[in-house]
């Protein structure tokens, strides 16, 4: 089993900049790939990023040149630097870790909104 609990969301003004955070606790080895997806009022969950252990990271367009994912593998912690943040970064904001073992975890998530 694996824990994950996200942190750092909140309210920020366009332009603005916010790091998120995702702890995971458990059997952490086990894990191959994290990544950051998101919901937006009345949308789909939509993937953001992910890194593999080995550090690969990977973007969905709209969000390519700013945020940066990246992951501490002594603290068991991936982050979303989310820079120049736009009101269509609105959403609730999930962790998800991927097990050797095709076993998917989820945090519960942490709200980001764009507003002025």
């Amino acid at each position: 089993q694996v824990q994950l609990v996200e942190s750092g969301g909140g309210l920020v003004q366009p332009g603005g900049s916010l790091r998120l955070s995702c702890a995971a606790s458990g059997k952490f080895f086990s894990i191959y790939i994290m990544d950051w997806f998101r919901q937006a009022p009345g949308k789909g969950r939509e993937w953001v990023a992910s890194i593999t252990r080995g550090g690969t990271a990977n973007y969905v367009d709209s969000v390519k040149g700013r945020f940066a994912i990246s992951r501490d593998n002594a603290l068991n912690t991936v982050y979303l630097q989310m820079n120049s943040l736009k009101p269509e970064d609105t959403a609730i904001y999930y962790c998800r870790a991927a097990s050797t073992e095709n076993v998917h975890y989820w945090g519960q998530g942490t709200q980001v909104t764009v507003s002025s």
